[in-house]
């Protein structure tokens, strides 16, 4: 890939998405948690909707910071620069939550902490989030590497790379999930969220018609939904959420999809696009851009609002036993994206809170 691409990515409109992506993925799981005796079919099925819709969040960061990253013209900037920087966005917000985190698991949920404990929390997080900083941590330490590849790779072998990561992470165990065969994991090695990474850059270059987009990526919805649906009622036990899975082959269709989707609509930082804009209200354009700049310490920040909701520390209480998840799921997201911000962005106007913030 040897020139840069013809157009801007939509960052804030990607990010926004992402973000609410993640929040609503983890205000259904919390709603779901307290029904999954109940037998309310209906009920489920619809929160099973928003979890699939949900997942696409992750991929989306991913694929937009391969987008961001990998760019051919960042190949000669030196390792040592680059992780400065890394470190400088993400280090000291990730040491500042993950205090947050310790110190809430203390004082509000009780949690003993002990020395081992302290240290496994250090290795893997403090809440189950953290599992994404570490993945990101890896992906940066390979960035310097890809870059070079990528910039020296054609479209063929782009297509290779990203054909050879499909049938690994999504074809094969769907295959094996199906039958009672199975490829030894050895053939295939290319594994793990690289793929996204990857493609972030390589989807620069493909151009879809919009209404195709847009039917593939409900295509991909629907049957991730319906394979959870169908995983839940016969198999059930650890294999329910396969299709749920962020490299399921039926979540990879959906996340890229709708990645290529929202590259059809154009930045509003970037008029000279051809492309349909975002909004062109000031206010709307204003919320995606806050909303972008505070993904970070949203992502860090949400899973402490979501319990305080559900537990009724604000006053009030959404969860599955108040109200309705077909509502609540998506008032919970909501919510908890307006507290976040509530929070966050008056916190930052302090200098040295913006830096451990994120």
């Amino acid at each position: 890939m040897s020139q840069e691409k013809a157009f801007l990515v939509p960052v804030d409109l990607i990010r926004t998405v992402a973000i609410l992506g993640v929040l609503l993925l983890h205000a259904a799981n919390d709603l779901t948690a307290q029904q999954m005796n109940s037998f309310e079919i209906y009920r489920w099925t619809v929160v099973d909707v928003y979890q699939s819709l949900g997942r696409t969040g992750v991929p989306l960061f991913v694929m937009l910071t391969g987008a961001l990253l990998l760019q051919p013209s960042k190949v000669n900037e030196p390792i040592r620069v680059f992780l400065q920087k890394r470190w400088a966005r993400i280090g000291l917000p990730v040491l500042f939550w993950g205090a947050i985190y310790f110190a809430w698991g203390f004082f509000v949920d009780h949690q003993t902490l002990t020395s081992s404990s302290i240290i496994q929390g250090i290795l893997t997080g403090p809440s189950f989030q953290f599992w994404y900083i570490y993945m990101l941590v890896g992906l940066y330490l390979l960035t310097p590497v890809l870059r070079i590849v990528v910039a020296h790779a054609d479209q063929n072998i782009m297509k290779y790379f990203v054909t050879l990561w499909i049938l690994g992470v999504g074809i094969v165990p769907f295959i094996s999930l199906l039958t009672t065969f199975h490829l030894d994991s050895n053939v295939l090695t290319i594994t793990g969220f690289v793929g996204y990474y990857i493609l972030g850059l390589y989807l620069l270059s493909v151009q879809m018609r919009r209404s195709t987009l847009l039917i593939f990526m409900s295509l991909g919805l629907i049957l991730t939904s319906i394979g959870t649906y169908a995983m839940a009622a016969t198999i059930g036990g650890g294999q329910m959420y396969f299709f749920q899975e962020y490299l399921s082959p039926t979540l990879i269709l959906a996340s890229v999809m709708l990645f290529l989707l929202l590259n059809t609509i154009q930045s509003p930082s970037n008029p000279t696009e051809k492309k349909p804009k975002v909004n062109s209200h000031p206010k709307f354009n204003k919320l995606l851009s806050v909303i972008s700049e505070n993904t970070l310490p949203i992502f860090l920040l949400h899973v402490i609002v979501l319990e305080c909701l559900q537990q009724g520390y604000f006053g009030f209480t959404i969860n599955g036993n108040t109200i309705n998840s077909i509502i609540g799921v998506p008032l919970a997201t909501a919510i908890t994206l307006f507290i976040c911000l509530a929070i966050i962005v008056p916190l930052k106007r302090v200098p040295v809170l913006k830096r451990l913030l994120g």
